[in-house]
C-alpha cells in the first residue's frame, strides 16, 4: 500500500475494503450527485491571501464551543452505521476521536449502543436525533442525556429521504439489528414546533443541523437553537443544492455571533478548514473521511484521518501569517 498522506489517499484506500454495497451507501450523493461535487468544488474556487514575515513560530487551534475547550475545530459529523466499514464500529471511531481530541456526533443510526461509546470517552459527544414518533424521541433524548451526550443536533432538512440512485443500484438497505432504528429518515418530519417541544423535555443544548439559508438561520436564533450547522446533508438529499462554502458567508452574516455556526460538506483538506473559519464558521465537520479512515486502520485510522487536517490547518495558518483561529477573517480570502 502507498503511504497514506492525504484524505484522498484514505478514500481510494478504503475503497478497496469496503463490500461494494456498503459503499454504495457512505459514498454517493442523490440522483446525479451534483452537490457532492460542488461542495469540493466551491472550497477549490476560493484562493488564499497569505501576509508575510510575521513570526509564526507556533499557531494556535483551540475553540471553544459550547462550554468545551476543544483542541482544533474538527469535529466527527453524524454518519451512519459504522459497522459497515469495521466491526467495532462507532466504538473505534470514538476511540479515534478521543485520541485525536476530537468531538464526535453519534448518529440515531448508530451500530453501537450509545453506553458502549460514551465508555470511550470522546469529548465533546452530542447525538443527532431524526425526529420520530415522540415517546420514542421522548425515551431516547432521556437516554441519551443520561449516558453523557452533552448536546443533541436535529437533523432537520429530512422531510422525506433524497434520491439515492447509486444506493438503489446497489439494492442497500438498512441492517435490521441497529439500536435505535424504528423508522426511516423522513417517515416523521420535523417541524418548528418539534423543535420547541425538542428544547423544552431536553436537559442539553439542541443544534439544528441542515441549515442552508440565512432566514431559517435567523428563525433557528429565535428558537432557541444553541447553534447551527450548515450542511446540505453531504450532497446526500436534494441536489443541485449550493455548496454549504457558498452559503456561509451569508448565514454568518445574519447569525452575527449570537449562536455558534458550524459548517460540513466537502471538507477534505487544511486549506478548507482554514476556509470555512475565515468565512464565519466556528468549526467543520467532517464525515464520509473518517469512515475511511475507520475502514482502513479503525480508531487509529479515524485519528490519522483528523491529525492530516489538524496539521494541513497549522501549515496553512504559517503560511497565511495567522497564528491563531482567533485571527482568521475574511482578510484570509483573496477577493
Amino acid at each position: 500500500m502507498h503511504p497514506l498522506i492525504n484524505l484522498d489517499d484514505y478514500e481510494a484506500a478504503a475503497r478497496e475494503l469496503i463490500a461494494p454495497g456498503a459503499w454504495a451507501y457512505i459514498h454517493s450523493g442523490a440522483a446525479d450527485e451534483i452537490t457532492v461535487r460542488w461542495n469540493r468544488e466551491a472550497f477549490n474556487a476560493i484562493a488564499l491571501s497569505p501576509r508575510v514575515l510575521n513570526d509564526v513560530s507556533n499557531v494556535d487551534t483551540r475553540v471553544h464551543l459550547l462550554g468545551h475547550d476543544l483542541a482544533h475545530p474538527v469535529l466527527l459529523a453524524p454518519v451512519a452505521m459504522h459497522g459497515l466499514a469495521s466491526s467495532e464500529g462507532e466504538i473505534a471511531t470514538a476511540r479515534g476521536a478521543h485520541a485525536a481530541r476530537a468531538g464526535m456526533v453519534l448518529s440515531s443510526y448508530t451500530s453501537k449502543r450509545i453506553e458502549e461509546v460514551t465508555a470511550v470517552g470522546p469529548s465533546p459527544l452530542w447525538f443527532q436525533l431524526y425526529m420520530q414518533e415522540r415517546e420514542f424521541t421522548r425515551d431516547l433524548i432521556a437516554r441519551v442525556c443520561d449516558a453523557g451526550c452533552s448536546a443533541l443536533c436535529v437533523t432537520v432538512d429530512t422531510p422525506v429521504g433524497g434520491a439515492r440512485d447509486r444506493q438503489a443500484r446497489a439494492n442497500f438497505d438498512y441492517p435490521a439489528d441497529l439500536p435505535y432504528r424504528t423508522v426511516r429518515p423522513g417517515d416523521n418530519p420535523c417541524t418548528w414546533k418539534d423543535i420547541e417541544w425538542i428544547r423544552e423535555i431536553s436537559s442539553v443544548p439542541v443544534l439544528l443541523k441542515g441549515i442552508m439559508h440565512p432566514d431559517d438561520a435567523e428563525r433557528a436564533v429565535a428558537a432557541g437553537a444553541a447553534g447551527i450547522i450548515v450542511s446540505n446533508h453531504g450532497g446526500r438529499n436534494l441536489d443541485t443544492l449550493p455548496a454549504t462554502i457558498a452559503v456561509l458567508p451569508r448565514i454568518a452574516a445574519r447569525v452575527a455571533g449570537r449562536i455558534p455556526v458550524l459548517l460540513d460538506g466537502g471538507v477534505r483538506r487544511g486549506t478548507d478548514v482554514l476556509k470555512a473559519l475565515a468565512l464565519g464558521a466556528q468549526a467543520v465537520m467532517i464525515g464520509r473521511p473518517y469512515i475511511y479512515g475507520l475502514a482502513v486502520n479503525g480508531a487509529e485510522g479515524v485519528a490519522s484521518v483528523i491529525g492530516i487536517l489538524r496539521a494541513e490547518l497549522e501549515l496553512a495558518m504559517k503560511l497565511t501569517g495567522r497564528t491563531s483561529v482567533a485571527a482568521l477573517d475574511a482578510s484570509v480570502i483573496w477577493s
